[in-house]
């Protein structure tokens, strides 16, 4: 660990064409991993997404060209074929890539479009997994997502199919199951459709909810409440920071936990 973050030898930069998926985390760079550092340090070019802060991009080599390549829905934004050409391009001119990916790369980073593509054409690839956001919320609420007693499962689920609507293709049974803790990526628009649609599956409507906005990030926020009050279009906004659902009888602690907090904050308790 004495040199885990030292500083890249010459060979390590010139190690030829190639391009690294790196996951940059919820957003607290405290909770970036070694090896997405030493990737970032390592690089030649940066193509990263509209979620990674500018406190991320710190740790990047100071001579790593940076390059925005977000996705972000209902506006401009780069499509995944664009960026696919992109990586080929300065991969094939021997050029260390990092992708650079909010939370994990693995999930909802469309990153096996991404090795699918590199990997035809012969560009070597590495994946350096990163902390998801719902792994972050559940630290931040010190609430397991697993609980022995509340939950035999904890699924994640994204918010929207390919063309930005509510995915109709989803288990909608087996996700409305009490006994499930369910996750909810990339949720702001479609968090009350999903919500409607797990109460018709059978979802109870009084199980706890949070809504968690920027998790790990100085800006974020908490908003509790029921799956009838995010079903209602309560919790939820369109808003440009990351937004996370969690639905589940997990929360129901976490939840009396921070409004105690709360509460004592302002000098009102105990």
């Amino acid at each position: 660990m004495r040199n885990a973050l030292r500083t890249p030898s010459d060979a390590a930069l010139h190690a030829g064409g190639r391009v690294t998926l790196a996951g940059a985390g919820p957003g607290d760079p405290e909770l970036l991993t070694i090896k997405a550092i030493q990737a970032m340090q390592t690089a030649d070019v940066i193509l990263f997404d509209a979620l990674v802060s500018e406190e991320i991009l710190v740790f990047a080599r100071s001579t790593a060209k940076r390059m925005l390549v977000g996705k972000r829905g209902h506006r401009p934004s780069c499509r995944q074929e664009d960026i696919n050409a992109l990586m080929l391009k300065l991969a094939r001119q021997g050029k260390h890539v990092v992708r650079l990916k909010s939370g994990d790369a693995s999930l909802f980073g469309r990153s096996g479009e991404e090795i699918a593509c590199l990997s035809a054409a012969g560009i070597p690839v590495t994946v350096v997994p990163g902390i998801t956001s719902a792994s972050a919320m559940a630290a931040s609420l010190k609430c397991s997502l697993t609980h022995r007693d509340q939950a035999q499962s904890v699924r994640f689920v994204t918010g929207h199919a390919k063309n930005g609507a509510l995915p109709d293709d989803l288990d909608w049974a087996g996700l409305a199951s009490s006994k499930t803790t369910l996750v909810i990526y990339m949720g702001a628009r479609t968090g009350a459709s999903m919500a409607k649609r797990l109460i018709n599956e059978g979802m109870a409507g009084d199980l706890p909810c949070v809504v968690a906005i920027s998790v790990s990030r100085p800006s974020e926020e908490l908003r509790w409440g029921t799956l009838a009050a995010l079903a209602s279009g309560e919790l939820t906004s369109i808003s440009d920071d990351p937004v996370l659902i969690g639905i589940g009888n997990v929360f129901a602690a976490a939840e009396a936990a921070c409004a105690t907090e709360a509460f004592r904050a302002v000098g009102c308790g105990p």
